[in-house]
């Protein structure tokens, strides 16, 4: 040994393949760019050969969310394996109240996994409230990505159900399609009949798809590394942590800046899912659509994340509901317990149900408006005036909204509306200003990449199609040095992990 050099630690290094709960792996992981470059080797290796390209994705998958969520792997492996079984039993069955049967297993093991890890000590302390039973709450952690792949598994036995598709025979097929590392720990929420196809056919990666994907990997990290977590360590958390401490302007600011932070902090998180996907040669369809230029909260709900509002709309408010086969007051009612439970959906919380209720009753109110104003509509629709106020009051109300989903509790939440109703003096503007000029900006800056013209990424991807490989790294060097000044010694967890 020479003398001054470092000892190589073996163990060290062993561990750090190890879950580690305080540092789960996710995409803004330093050890993810070891994994995904170890992964993508093998998976470039074997991309003719579908049989071992799969094997490579479950593989690097399954380690993946080990890395993320330790033993709750084993939940993954096992809804896999149920609804697997249960898909190709209810495809066989020729009997409809047995399929119906089956059918109900399958929800009752996807539903009740999910209740138990997610609303069991929320219902027990509402238990406690109403009934005085005095229950103490189970030491229970959520496993990471349960919603999301819950709901995978749900869409997939309906589907089968309905006769929409013939369901995997190969269970490597359907474990592929459910344990898919780069959706599986926060989405998209991906359907069976559009992803299974995808996997039987030859890889083909063409220089227009590595460019997209290229543009949505790096532009996603920007929007979560950069941008969100900025804004989050730096006036939107330690607003919220306290709001009774701070004025109305300061209130309301970190409001608008909470509503940049969560867009950027999901679509970013979705936009470098979509991009991997594109290297791999697997089209997974968009999550967010620039969800803030929408003027009423029906458009807002089609562009803000398209994947869970789509689900609630074709398996609960249609297939579970009726949806608007039952008349108009029925079609309200199904509107509101919809949005409802996708509150629920989003957490055990008074604050989620309120969040949900809120947008259920929007969702009804603008139905109204649209049957009422029709004539109105109509006449004004192509109004510069009336689109302006039509998209200030969309965006205001889902700003408010935000205020009971980023809250703790129902407590805090009104502390910070009466800051804003009760407290608001422009005049403490330039002391902010003086505080928060940078953190001001760099919300702005959000706004303003949100607000770009639709066709704009389209027309940015066309146009590095043809660049050089060695411009495609400079650009990342470039996105390397950006992240470097804003890092923070403090990691900041996806928004979305915790659902």
């Amino acid at each position: 040994m020479i003398a001054g050099m470092p000892i190589f630690d073996t163990h060290e290094f062993l561990r750090q393949f190890l879950y580690d709960p305080k540092n789960p792996l996710l995409f803004n992981n330093g050890f993810f760019m070891y994994f995904f470059a170890a992964f993508i080797s093998l998976y470039y290796l074997f991309r003719n050969n579908v049989s071992a390209r799969n094997i490579v994705v479950t593989s690097f998958s399954l380690y993946f969310f080990y890395k993320a969520s330790g033993s709750f792997v084993v939940l993954v492996i096992v809804s896999a394996i149920a609804d697997y079984i249960l898909s190709n039993m209810i495809y066989r069955q020729q009997e409809q109240s047995k399929k119906k049967l089956l059918l109900a297993l399958s929800i009752i093991v996807n539903l009740g996994l999910l209740f138990y890890f997610k609303y069991t000590n929320f219902f027990l302390s509402l238990s406690n409230q109403f009934f005085a039973t005095h229950m103490n709450p189970l030491n229970i952690l959520l496993p990471v990505g349960i919603s999301f792949y819950t709901f995978e598994n749900l869409s997939y036995t309906i589907d089968v159900y309905r006769g929409e598709f013939e369901p995997e025979k190969k269970f490597i097929n359907y474990m592929v399609f459910l344990s898919f590392f780069p959706k599986l720990v926060m989405g998209p929420i991906v359907r069976a009949r559009d992803f299974l196809p995808q996997l039987r056919k030859p890889y083909e990666l063409q220089q227009g798809d590595f460019a997209q994907g290229f543009y949505l990997i790096v532009s996603g990290l920007v929007k979560k590394l950069v941008i969100s977590d900025y804004l989050t360590l730096n006036l939107v958390n330690y607003i919220f942590d306290d709001p009774a401490r701070h004025t109305g302007l300061e209130c309301l600011v970190s409001v608008f800046a909470y509503a940049i932070v969560i867009y950027c902090d999901f679509s970013g998180y979705s936009d470098v899912a979509i991009g991997i996907a594109k290297w791999l040669g697997i089209t997974i369809p968009p999550n967010f659509n620039l969800p803030y230029k929408s003027k009423s909260i029906t458009e807002f709900w089609r562009r803000w994340h398209i994947s869970l509002s789509s689900w609630l709309k074709d398996y609960l408010y249609i297939f579970w509901l009726g949806g608007n086969r039952k008349g108009k007051v029925r079609t309200y009612v199904n509107l509101f317990i919809t949005m409802l439970l996708g509150g629920l959906w989003h957490g055990a919380s008074w604050n989620f149900i309120i969040w949900g209720g809120l947008h259920g009753v929007a969702l009804g109110v603008h139905k109204i408006w649209m049957e009422c104003a029709k004539g109105f509509i109509e006449k004004y629709d192509d109004n510069l005036v009336y689109n302006f106020f039509s998209w200030l009051l969309t965006f205001l109300f889902v700003c408010f909204c935000w205020i009971f989903f980023k809250s703790p509790d129902y407590a805090t939440a009104s502390i910070m509306i009466s800051q804003i109703f009760t407290d608001f003096f422009i005049s403490v503007w330039p002391e902010f200003w003086g505080n928060y000029h940078n953190v001001i900006c760099m919300m702005l800056v959000g706004y303003a990449i949100h607000m770009v013209p639709e066709e704009l990424p389209g027309r940015i991807i066309a146009r590095t199609q043809r660049a050089t490989m060695a411009a495609f790294v400079i650009a990342f060097v470039v996105f390397l040095v950006v992240y470097a000044q804003f890092k923070s010694s403090t990691p900041v967890m996806p928004i979305y992990l915790k659902f």
